[in-house]
């Protein structure tokens, strides 16, 4: 019964996880991004890390995905309009490229478990909080807190683009 579940939010992320690259509406990717995010919260637990799900459904899922919905309706940001200088080719050519490369990583994982190099089984104290926490707050405190202020610049920049300028005759922009 465990594994039917795992297969089914497994395919659910691979399946909304698609919806998110492919929609050309931002906000049915943003919702579609918080399927995939819910779907590996509930694949956390399955795999026995109830910590990290957590944390995935409150932090990514709870407020994440809230800014990002704040800066595009921020920005009102409709449809995407079709290319009209060319740069769809270029942007197909690095999806082919994207593509490549996440498929031979893919088969390179598979080679591996072929010929006998496994991944190391998930333990209790793999997944514990006391050294994610030991971790997070001396090795990587750094990258965490940069994290942090590249959100903060990317919520100030929306803003400040998102502002419309002031009309000629002094009153606020319509």
């Amino acid at each position: 019964m465990q594994v039917a579940v795992f297969a089914l939010f497994a395919i659910l992320s691979l399946s909304s996880a698609v919806v998110v690259v492919s929609h050309r509406n931002p906000v049915y990717s943003v919702l579609s991004l918080v399927v995939t995010l819910v779907s590996l919260a509930v694949l956390f637990v399955l795999l026995g890390a109830p910590f990290l799900a957590a944390l995935q459904v409150l932090v990514y899922t709870g407020a994440i995905l809230v800014l990002f919905l704040f800066v595009i309706m921020l920005l009102n940001v409709g449809k995407e309009e079709a290319a009209r200088d060319g740069s769809g080719k270029l942007q197909k050519i690095g999806a082919v490229l994207a593509a490549a490369v996440f498929s031979s990583v893919l088969g390179l994982l598979f080679w591996g478990r072929f010929v006998g190099y496994s991944l190391a089984p998930l333990t209790e104290e793999a997944v514990a909080i006391k050294p994610l926490a030991a971790a997070l707050m001396s090795r990587y405190l750094l990258p965490f807190e940069m994290a942090g202020l590249l959100l903060l610049a990317a919520v100030i920049a929306a803003t400040v683009l998102a502002r419309r300028p002031e009309r000629p005759d002094g009153g606020a922009g319509s």
